[in-house]
């Protein structure tokens, strides 16, 4: 992760291969039944689409 708000809800995971930044939104965070949030550095798994701006994590995993 390089960056994620908690209060906003948003943030964004800077990919392995070094290509553009993957915006992310807390409701992509696997529910493992607590509050949705990511921390700056922590490594996740991801899937992503084309989005309006870019793109856009569908699911998230944290590590």
């Amino acid at each position: 992760m390089r960056f994620f708000n908690a209060e906003k809800g948003f943030g964004f995971i800077e990919p392995d291969d070094g290509g553009d930044d993957v915006f992310v939104h807390f409701s992509a965070i696997a529910d493992r039944g607590g509050y949705r949030s990511l921390d700056e550095g922590q490594r996740v798994e991801y899937s992503a689409s084309q989005g309006d701006r870019g793109m856009q994590a569908d699911s998230v995993d944290p590590l």
